[in-house]
């Protein structure tokens, strides 16, 4: 007679069963991100191939615009369910993309791994060729979808990362190698426009809506940011103290505290975020850790009182300005979107699946 045994029943509390799903979640999640990697540059290896051909025969053959339109409608016709992809449009984007990156082979390696949709948006909307390459390598080290990348591009984000002249200690309180990553995760002006605020406004308001808004702070931001907490609580000596914003950068792996002040910058507040980052270093900071940065955001500054205000000063500390919406230069109104339809933008951004038509051209 064949015994049978009674099948052991498996909780969805055991620990091994827990384990052993996440490890399979981590797997799959793993997996579809190489496969999606994988289509994406295989798309661009096609996309690239053809444009080059087309270039090629224009050139051999004297073929003007009409080899585009008539290449278009006989790939539509033998690729039907791929109507958007072979378009008179996209071909034509293959071709300049080809014309724009053949000469530039460190370039052509990267824009390869971005999805072609935020390829299509840096050809049409950035011209030269140092701000495509930041536009380019942001979206791949930070994953911008196209209307994230479309925003970054509104508010001039290479411009006041890159370009705008720092105000920081940075060079003088870090080890050279830090002071420079230090000084790129900063940038001269951060834009707050979509948070809906308008002057005049308490330093709590703006502080409570970066926290509600803490996605498109973070993006704000840069690479690397984690957000730790708001009015983060330090207890030292019987008394406690509060920092506005405190952050975690991985890249520099360090702590990263933020000050907000509505108005013009003030002396004493570098002697303030000085204090903070003492008791941070002491009290917060983990052995293995660098030490912490603090950046004092104000509506305004002096460039003379923000020079002489760090000079002197032991810890890294660097002063931004922050804009809201009614507060831009006048000549940037024309250049930013209009914040309700950003916000509007920003919440459709939140529920849209994170790979959902990303290899779709705007």
């Amino acid at each position: 007679m064949i015994k049978t045994h009674k099948e052991n029943l498996i909780s969805t509390t055991d620990a091994r069963y827990i384990q052993l799903l996440n490890d399979a979640k981590q797997k799959i999640n793993s997996t579809r991100i190489r496969i999606a990697k994988a289509a994406t540059r295989s798309q661009f290896e096609l996309y690239w191939w053809l444009g080059e051909q087309i270039v090629a025969a224009q050139t051999k053959y004297g073929w003007g615009k009409s080899i585009v339109e008539q290449l278009a409608g006989d790939l539509r016709r033998a690729f039907p369910e791929t109507t958007q992809g072979f378009s008179s449009r996209n071909l034509w984007y293959m071709r300049n993309m080809y014309i724009e990156y053949k000469e530039l082979p460190i370039l052509q390696q990267v824009v390869a791994e971005i999805p072609w949709g935020q390829n299509v948006v840096i050809l049409d909307k950035v011209k030269d060729i140092a701000s495509k390459q930041y536009y380019i390598e942001m979206t791949k080290q930070q994953g911008w979808t196209r209307s994230t990348l479309l925003m970054q591009i509104n508010s001039q984000a290479y411009e006041r990362h890159c370009l705008s002249s720092k105000q920081n200690n940075f060079s003088e309180t870090m080890p050279e190698h830090l002071a420079l990553q230090a000084n790129n995760s900063m940038k001269d002006i951060y834009m707050l426009d979509t948070l809906g605020l308008t002057p005049p406004l308490q330093e709590a308001e703006i502080e409570n809506r970066m926290v509600a808004k803490i996605k498109t702070v973070m993006l704000e931001l840069g690479y690397g940011f984690s957000f730790i907490g708001n009015q983060y609580r330090i207890v030292a000596n019987g008394r406690e103290y509060f920092i506005d914003l405190l952050f975690y950068n991985r890249r520099l792996q360090n702590l990263v505290a933020f000050e907000i002040k509505k108005g013009r910058f003030e002396p004493e507040y570098a002697g303030k975020m000085n204090f903070y980052l003492n008791l941070l270093d002491d009290f917060v900071r983990e052995a293995h850790e660098n030490p912490s940065i603090g950046i004092i955001l104000c509506s305004e500054r002096d460039h003379f009182e923000v020079e002489y205000a760090l000079r002197g000063t032991r810890n890294p500390v660097g002063v931004a300005e922050f804009r809201l919406s009614k507060s831009l230069p006048k000549e940037l109104f024309d250049k930013l979107p209009d914040p309700k339809k950003l916000e509007q933008e920003i919440k459709r951004e939140l529920l849209e699946n994170e790979y959902e038509n990303d290899n779709e051209v705007a």
